[in-house]
């Protein structure tokens, strides 16, 4: 077979991988069971695909825990099964995703007949039924034409590999020589208040992982694997803060923030970028935590926060969804900001009860506390307005502060900055 025919065959859906591993169930029927979440019938605008993230994550100790799998369907269902569970036992991840989706009439819905919210299985007795509902998804997907044949410069340009440990430690070992100068770039959040012209709060300073892998591994997904990517992250962590006392850009040497792992401030790569860092530009930079970081082990974010805020650096926790804000007890987690991710469904969705919750919940957490981050539209803007916030990040905000120009984040190379 030529390599172009090889190409042009269709790469596996999720829907081929569970019904690929259902067939395989056949003979492991034992203490197997599963559940099918129907999010697919979830309102629009909350089923998108930060939604869709956020509850597969809620599944993600169950994996590990027994034996499990997760599948992500094309339709935005979820499909669980695990190995020696109690039906109790994955339950738990299943209130939790009726409380995140609690506002959604999907999950207030009752009906004797059966749950609209999800379907249980019991694979020793139901798995005729399992693999039913396999056959059934794997065809649909196949009707859409999802997972289809891809062009073979579609598939040349798509990562397929998944990133295994061998793979992630050759990257690690690359990263170590690499100059990651070109890679790093900037994105202001700003005050916009009233009409004025857009006032720099910070700047945030990252790497760009889709330059990444493109410059190192264009065949890997970087992505596949959300606890190797975790190790990567914590190696970039590292290689940023030892090139940003060496970079010779005068912008950025006050009012920037780092997003950086919990694990990378106990790190001595984080004490010799702080030994490098004037102690009046502490008060200045802010670092960002990712809310998965943050819960995934409270006990050493407490450790990493006090040690921090001693230093005088500020705290944002990064990625809160407008679903989740509510449960955001900012003063009780000891952080000074709060970063909401805008979705078109919070405008989608408006209405005077709902809006008046937000606004609730942004008044508790502080109005000045806040910033509204992926805006990419006017709308984004107007909506934070209407809730009291004052501080935005993102591609609309690029481009007030860059008037004609293409919006988008920018090389932190002080040279690219000016272009």
């Amino acid at each position: 077979m030529s390599n172009k025919h090889k190409i042009d065959e269709k790469l596996p859906s999720q829907e081929t991988l569970l019904l690929d591993y259902a067939q395989r169930l056949d003979r492991h029927r034992a203490g197997r069971c599963a559940v099918h979440v129907h999010l697919s019938k979830l309102r629009a605008y909350n089923r998108r695909d930060q939604h869709i993230r956020i509850a597969a994550n809620t599944f993600e100790n169950l994996v590990g825990t027994y034996e499990g799998q997760i599948f992500i369907l094309s339709n935005a269902d979820l499909v669980f099964v695990g190995k020696g569970a109690s039906f109790a036992d994955i339950d738990g991840a299943v209130i939790k995703l009726r409380y995140l989706f609690s506002e959604d009439p999907l999950s207030q819905a009752e009906n004797d007949s059966r749950d609209p919210f999800c379907t249980w299985y019991n694979i020793e007795t139901q798995y005729p039924e399992f693999f039913a509902l396999a056959q059934q998804m794997a065809a649909t997907a196949e009707r859409r034409g999802t997972g289809g044949p891809l062009t073979a410069t579609q598939a040349q340009q798509q990562p397929s590999d998944p990133l295994t440990p061998d793979q992630l430690a050759r990257i690690e070992q690359t990263l170590v020589r690499a100059d990651l100068t070109n890679l790093m770039r900037r994105q202001s959040a700003c005050a916009l208040i009233d009409g004025a012209p857009p006032q720099t709060v910070f700047q945030e300073l990252f790497v760009s992982i889709a330059d990444l892998q493109k410059l190192i591994a264009p065949k890997i997904s970087l992505l596949s694997n959300r606890w190797l990517f975790q190790h990567l992250t914590e190696t970039l962590d590292k290689r940023m803060l030892a090139l940003l006392p060496r970079h010779n850009d005068s912008t950025i040497q006050t009012r920037f923030s780092l997003n950086l792992n919990v694990a990378t401030l106990l790190s001595p790569e984080f004490l010799a970028f702080d030994g490098e860092l004037r102690a009046t530009a502490r008060g200045t930079v802010v670092i960002e935590l990712q809310v998965f970081d943050v819960f995934a082990d409270v006990g050493s974010f407490f450790f990493a926060r006090d040690f921090v805020r001693e230093r005088g650096y500020r705290l944002c926790l990064d990625g809160v969804s407008h679903i989740a804000a509510p449960t955001i007890d900012r003063e009780r987690l000891g952080i000074d900001l709060v970063k909401i991710m805008w979705d078109p469904g919070m405008s989608d969705a408006a209405s005077d009860r709902r809006n008046a919750e937000f606004r609730e919940t942004i008044k508790r957490i502080g109005e000045a506390r806040v910033i509204l981050a992926r805006c990419g539209s006017a709308s984004a803007v107007e909506f934070g307005h209407s809730a009291g916030i004052a501080v935005f990040q993102g591609w609309h905000v690029d481009s007030l502060l860059n008037p004609g120009k293409k919006p988008g984040v920018v090389s932190l190379k002080p040279t690219a900055a000016r272009a």
